[in-house]
């Protein structure tokens, strides 16, 4: 029989189960589910992924997870099958006590997207607890005055079950002289009460001995006894009484132990020993005697350890005052519990996304659950962060939060947030939990190189040496990691002429830069280019900057002298009137110097004179005049040395070679160059000689005398041009630098130089361009002039 009543109950469990199973897939997204409690690890509850209308697969790419209150795992969900299965072996006692239905809330979190599902699992009582008796023994003392009909409270038992499977009723044997009759309290529990139906006689039988047993409605029924045992009693006619028969105190949890909560008061109106009262606790259980005291002589009752709402919420105590005589009364003590905010909020963690990419816009970074074990205000709880950060909590269900950013986060600002969740409750005072989530921030490659300047200047001085370091130039990135490596490299110049390949190189790495070959200040004094700086990101961001190179001069450049030329065949002779005056302008000097700056800074000097002291140079024009006035003792042929030096360091240097010749007037015949002088002197002497001679015997003496005159009309009107000084042909160099204010000439112009004569002071006339910029802008070299460029200077 008890074979079929187990497969009786476990068909009706079965029943229940797809009863239960029905009603949740046909309900709302809340689904109940219900097992009878006691079964084994593993027992299959439903399939999840048919309830949810999920393939298997699907299931778990949506990431499912079970999730239950206080992070109790008392569920497993397969994620190969879909099917929510038992983890461990439920006690509907010790999830729910009393209680009854058992719920247990669960729910299925799908992450992906974020989805809750709240379910509930009725956890089905079975009879697996029979009645237990508080006292096995109880002792009873009956006067034998007692008249039938009269009623004795007895110790009840309890059961654990519920529902039909606790405690029904009580019987007693043998019941010759009482019945049992079967109470309930208010909170539903049932006690038992002796009724005496025949009255007792102490000398015929004074003590009587009965068994109390407690039955409770399973199938099959469970049971419970105890001894009773009974003393009959001479008469005591008058028992305790109490003051109330019922007391009901209210009691804060957090009320100090050894604190007096209640004083119960009986009284007797008899006199002597069957007057005297004491008190005590009737049949109470072990946690009412571990957690109140009773003083038997004065009924306070005290707390012997402090209370906890979260656990019980109240005690039913009973109270006895028994006087001398053995009787009793009875009174009951209700102590409400109230709640205090003793207990903190509790914040459940469920997920965390972390690290986020920084360009993410409302992404959820975290889900989490929150509780409270306090009632009313106390239990209810509000969720906040701090306003300073890019993160926003949206409530979701069953206490269920979700942590999301507000916006897109930039690494570069902030690659590493610490989030405080604070969870307070609404009790007083107000307790409060804090949790930290670290949330990092990883890179996206949206910062471009920078360099540190939007422009470089770098100089480096000419001839220098091949794969020489002439500068660098930097650029940083925001970003990290690859998205921050840098590469540098040239850019195709805006001048498609610049042969920047040949001219410098940069190290991809570090930016720095070099010039490849070597430099010439007089041939490219400054160029310019653009470097750019690329990152590794992908896709790859770029930027730009310009570097301009300047050239500085050295002195490598000797001065070079444009009057008068040192390299023709025949030197050209300038002619000075001993008439002239100290500080008389011969000639001058030019020479000009292909360096820039103070290297072509010229200065002129006499280094070498026939006649030393007869003739002075000007430092800084080079102008040669005569230092004295001239005497018929001063020789007639006069040779010059002038040393021209530039300004640099070292200095560089050119002599220019001047023929002076000394004449008493310009009125004089061409005189010859000095090489030629002594011949040509000879030969005009012997004219003179013949044209006397012709002249002295020529009857014609008058025509002779007029053609004398008209020779030497003639000869005066031709003052100006007593002969040719002839220049060497031939190009002037190219590199010929216009410095201002150095005296020099521009390598712009070639100039005629000429000279007049017959006003005494033999200065020039003038210098006139014949070829103007016959090197462009002063860049190019000698080898790019006119290589038929010729010169010349005429005495006009």
């Amino acid at each position: 029989m008890e074979a079929g009543g187990e497969r009786f109950l476990r068909q009706r469990q079965v029943l229940l189960l797809f009863v239960f199973l029905g009603g949740s897939l046909a309900g709302s997204e809340s689904r109940r589910y219900s097992v009878a409690e006691e079964k084994e690890k593993g027992f299959l509850i439903a399939n999840l992924a048919k309830d949810l209308g999920l393939r298997v697969e699907e299931l778990a790419a949506r990431g499912a997870q079970v999730v239950s209150k206080g992070n109790k795992q008392h569920f497993q969900l397969s994620l190969q099958t879909g099917d929510l299965l038992l983890n461990e072996k439920l006690d509907r006692e010790e999830l729910c006590g009393p209680t009854e239905p058992c719920i247990l809330h669960f729910q299925i979190l799908l992450q992906n997207p974020l989805q809750f599902v709240t379910n509930e699992l009725h956890i089905i009582d079975v009879n697996d607890h029979s009645p237990v008796f508080f006292e096995n023994e109880m002792h009873l003392k009956i006067l034998e005055s007692t008249l039938p009909g009269a009623v004795i409270p007895l110790g009840n038992a309890e059961d654990l079950d519920v529902g039909r499977n606790s405690l029904q009723n009580y019987t007693i044997t043998p019941n010759s002289h009482f019945h049992v009759l079967t109470r309930s309290r208010r909170d539903g529990r049932k006690y038992p009460e002796l009724v005496l139906d025949k009255a007792l006689d102490r000398e015929e039988q004074p003590e009587l001995s009965l068994t109390l047993t407690a039955l409770d409605g399973g199938a099959p029924p469970r049971s419970g006894t105890a001894q009773i045992n009974i003393q009959v009693l001479d008469i005591n006619d008058n028992a305790p009484e109490f003051a109330q028969p019922l007391y009901e105190v209210a009691v804060l949890e957090n009320t100090p132990v050894n604190s007096v909560i209640v004083t119960v008061s009986a009284s007797d109106l008899d006199t002597g020993s069957f007057g005297t009262i004491s008190y005590a606790f009737f049949h109470a259980s072990e946690e009412i005697r571990k957690t109140f005291q009773l003083n038997p002589i004065t009924g306070d009752m005290q707390l012997v350890k402090y209370l906890n709402f979260e656990a019980i919420n109240s005690y039913e105590v009973d109270i006895e005052a028994k006087d001398g005589g053995g009787l009793s009364g009875k009174s009951t003590v209700i102590v409400q519990v109230v709640d205090v905010n003793d207990n903190p909020p509790e914040l459940t963690l469920s997920s965390v996304n972390s690290p986020i990419p920084e360009n993410s816009a409302e992404i959820v970074l975290a889900v989490f659950s929150v509780s409270d074990l306090d009632s009313g205000d106390n239990g209810r709880v509000v969720c906040s962060i701090e306003n300073n950060l890019p993160f926003i909590l949206k409530p979701s269900v069953e206490n269920f939060y979700t942590l999301m950013s507000e916006g897109a986060l930039d690494r570069e600002t902030r690659s590493e947030y610490n989030i405080t969740i604070t969870v307070t409750d609404l009790g007083t005072p107000r307790l409060k939990t804090k949790y930290n989530i670290t949330v990092l921030v990883s890179d996206v490659n949206d910062n471009a190189p920078a360099f540190t300047q939007t422009s470089y200047t770098l100089f480096v001085r000419e001839n220098n040496s091949p794969a020489l370091h002439i500068g660098s130039v930097s650029a940083t990135d925001r970003d990290s990691g690859t998205n921050a490596l840098v590469t540098y490299s040239l850019l195709a110049p805006q001048d498609p002429h610049l042969p920047l390949a040949s001219l410098v190189s940069i190290n991809a790495d570090n930016g720095h830069l070099f010039a490849l070959r070597s430099l010439d200040y007089e041939a490219l004094q400054a160029f310019e280019f653009r470097v750019g700086a690329t990152d590794r990101g992908s896709p790859a961001l770029s930027s730009e900057a310009l570097v301009r190179v300047l050239v500085l001069d050295a002195n490598d450049n000797s001065p070079f002298v444009l009057y008068p030329l040192q390299n023709g065949s025949a030197p050209c002779t300038e002619l000075v009137p001993r008439a002239a005056e100290p500080g008389y302008l011969v000639t001058k000097v030019v020479a000009v110097d292909g360096d820039s700056g103070q290297n072509a800074w010229l200065s002129y000097q006499l280094l070498k004179a026939t006649e030393p002291g007869l003739f002075g140079v000007w430092a800084h024009n080079g102008e040669v005049r005569t230092s004295r006035l001239l005497s018929e003792r001063d020789a007639a042929k006069h040779r010059l040395v002038v040393l021209v030096k530039d300004n640099g360091e070292p200095p560089r240097s050119a002599t220019a070679t001047l023929h002076l010749l000394l004449v008493d007037g310009f009125s004089q015949p061409y005189l010859p160059l000095p090489e030629a002088a002594p011949a040509q002197a000879q030969a005009d002497s012997l004219t003179v000689y013949l044209v006397v001679a012709l002249a002295s015997v020529s009857s014609l003496f008058l025509l002779s005398v007029l053609l004398f005159v008209a020779v030497r009309l003639c000869s005066r009107s031709r003052a100006a041009s007593v002969g040719r000084c002839s220049v060497p042909e031939g190009p002037f160099p190219g590199h010929l630098v216009d410095v201002s204010g150095t005296e020099t000439l521009s390598q712009s112009y070639q100039y005629e130089v000429c000279l007049t004569g017959g006003s005494g002071t033999n200065e020039f006339k003038f210098l006139k361009p014949i070829i103007p910029n016959f090197v462009a802008q002063g860049a190019e070299r000698v080898n790019e002039a006119n290589p038929s460029f010729r010169k010349s200077f005429e005495f006009s």
